[in-house]
């Protein structure tokens, strides 16, 4: 469709700006709604001057007034280091942001998409994961204010779907990386990248047993494309992410095996700290809705995703030392 006017709230994000930049390619029009806690200008930097894209510095647990055709509803802080910061205010954005955006779809008559988690599966006993799987999730813990905020955003979106018969589209997203994550997200991925161009140590949170499954962003970006692509009658929830699980050892050796060979020293190995509270012990997607109804599956291996996140990093940090 031409000449649609879209909105991606988080847009600066590290997800978000990925997005953002793929809808600009495809011709839209596009309007960033951010409050930069935890995104930044500079993810955009480069299409900053496109003619196509508006930025609006904007909190969505207040409303918001414009005119859309979709909705891409991104906006939450979705590190621990993020959402543990300030975690009432995780849950406000969760909860109130994602009202303000269903009424906003809701008055517009636009498609709306919500980027949910897989962490509302919590740690799961059902291994691998699928959409059927209602969750084990500790409500009180430190991590529920953004486990338990996307919960209800997701009960909100069926809600408004089941009170208005509005066009949603809810889409679980698993472990994702690439280009843009920020160097001090606590995620696994850019821990390890930015310890091990430092030649310092990778922390590894437990035995180094625990299981992830990563999705390059590119691949990503495809599948929350498909999914707002797909018919009224299509929401899901939609898994998207990698369905091929490592164990943080194997990534820890691999990002290693990446890097080490041209920091000066070789690296500084391995060192084991205890297991954070509530942290999912495994974590694996099956994706057998998203190949079947949005003909989507990840493409990009490991290998060749860390070669560019490294890429990426090694550049940054040249010009933006952490610490």
């Amino acid at each position: 469709m031409a000449d649609r006017r879209i909105l991606v709230t988080g847009g600066s994000g590290f997800i978000g700006s990925h997005l953002v930049r793929r809808l600009l390619d495809e011709g839209d029009e596009v309007l960033v709604v951010d409050n930069f806690y935890s995104g930044t200008r500079g993810n955009l930097s480069d299409v900053l001057n496109n003619p196509r894209l508006e930025i609006v510095r904007h909190d969505v647990t207040f409303p918001l007034y414009v005119e859309i055709d979709e909705i891409y509803h991104l906006a939450c802080p979705a590190s621990p280091v993020f959402y543990q910061r300030d975690p009432v205010q995780t849950t406000k954005t969760s909860v109130v942001g994602s009202i303000n955006m269903l009424g906003l779809a809701k008055r517009t008559k636009a498609k709306i998409l919500l980027a949910s988690t897989s962490e509302v599966y919590g740690d799961p006993e059902v291994h691998p994961q699928d959409e059927s799987y209602w969750g084990h999730v500790n409500p009180i813990g430190i991590r529920s204010c953004y486990d338990e905020g996307k919960r209800c955003a997701e009960t909100l979106f069926f809600d408004y779907r089941r009170q208005h018969d509005m066009p949603i589209k809810v889409a679980r997203i698993f472990n994702t990386y690439g280009p843009r994550m920020r160097p001090d997200d606590g995620r696994v991925v850019s821990n390890f990248i930015v310890s091990a161009l430092a030649g310092k140590p990778l922390t590894i949170y437990g035995d180094g047993t625990q299981t992830r499954s990563f999705c390059y962003v590119d691949d990503l970006v495809d599948g929350l494309i498909r999914l707002m692509a797909t018919p009224h009658e299509v929401t899901g929830p939609i898994n998207l992410g990698n369905p091929h699980e490592f164990t943080m050892s194997q990534l820890a050796e691999q990002v290693i095996a990446m890097v080490g060979t041209d920091v000066p020293g070789g690296g500084g190995g391995v060192e084991y700290h205890p297991l954070p509270s509530d942290d999912p012990t495994q974590r694996q997607p099956t994706i057998d809705q998203a190949r079947d109804v949005l003909g989507w599956a990840p493409k990009i291996e490991l290998a060749e995703g860390l070669d560019r996140t490294i890429e990426y990093f090694r550049d940054h940090l040249a010009l933006h030392p952490v610490g």
